[in-house]
């Protein structure tokens, strides 16, 4: 009798057990990084007048709405505080009231270099697209970030660093990998976090940990337009990465560890995330995007 092949009833595998222990010891760390930088972080909006912007060749964008402009000014003062900064830092706001009339926190950001920009609401799609379509002929590449992240100090050094050697690719910090059985793409709560820093077609960038877009790709942006309302209103990563396959521009993890950076201490509101993922519209989406053609470039993932 083979004792050792299958776990005995109720005991999970040792190597799963490991990789659970490994992940809750990864999100205690992030929690103990948020707790003890955000008082950091408030305390030098309150005291800085150090520049947020710099001589990085790149422009950073994000959105915020509601409670999160409570606390949007940590996430944009941990990109402020980092090793390179970007040449121009984007906030694009839906409230004109808040656009006039910015809370003392963003006021003082503005003073530093951040430009607070009002735009009409295009939901998660507002952090690239109001810029994207507000520049003819793009030279510069754009690097989206999240309102409820707190970025380490070498963030956007990375991206840069990574663009600097694949200037064709859209970069990030973490990606999924798409599967695809049967002809078709498998559903998004089966993809799992990409294990390689190679350039391939299913490679998924996500947004919440920072993603860069060379100017290519944003002339490409430009020219789909708002169509996103349609057909992936609230997947502004599943929309990205279709635009970016359509164009053959391939998605590159920055280095072979996916990262996902500290959250916000009580900025995270989790219903996009329950209507994509938990009650399925990620899939939704997805199946009115990828074509057949589509579905066979996916599955020549790799592209040198």
């Amino acid at each position: 009798m083979n004792l050792t092949s299958k776990p005995f009833p109720g005991r999970e595998p040792r190597a799963a057990a490991l990789r659970r222990i490994v992940r809750s010891t990864r999100r205690a760390g992030r929690h103990l990084r948020a707790r003890t930088e955000t008082p950091l972080l408030a305390m030098r909006n309150a005291r800085s007048g150090a520049p947020v912007t710099g001589t990085a060749p790149v422009v950073v964008s994000l959105t915020s709405y509601g409670r999160r402009l409570e606390t949007v000014h940590l996430a944009i003062e941990s990109i402020g505080r980092g090793s390179v900064r970007p040449r121009r830092l984007l906030l694009w706001v839906e409230d004109p009231r808040v656009a006039a009339s910015p809370p003392a926190e963003l006021a003082r950001l503005q003073a530093r270099g951040l430009e607070l920009r009002l735009s009409e609401g295009y939901g998660p799609h507002t952090k690239y697209y109001p810029y994207v379509a507000s520049t003819p002929k793009h030279t510069l590449p754009l690097v989206t970030a999240d309102d409820d992240i707190i970025y380490p100090r070498h963030w956007l050094h990375a991206l840069l660093r990574s663009y600097a050697a694949s200037p064709d690719v859209v970069s990030c910090h973490w990606a999924n990998r798409m599967t695809v059985t049967g002809g078709a793409i498998g559903q998004y709560r089966s993809w799992v976090p990409s294990r390689t820093a190679d350039k391939r077609r299913d490679s998924l960038a996500l947004g919440v940990s920072g993603v860069l877009y060379p100017p290519h790709m944003l002339d490409r942006l430009a020219s789909a337009g708002a169509s996103f309302r349609d057909l992936s209103p609230t997947a502004d990563d599943i929309w990205l990465h279709w635009v970016a396959l359509r164009g053959g521009v391939p998605v590159r993890q920055v280095s072979p560890v996916p990262r996902h950076f500290p959250v916000i201490p009580g900025s995270q509101d989790t219903r996009l995330l329950s209507v994509n993922v938990s009650q399925g519209r990620n899939d939704e989406w997805i199946r009115g995007l990828y074509t057949e053609e589509d579905i066979r470039m996916i599955e020549g993932a790799y592209q040198p």
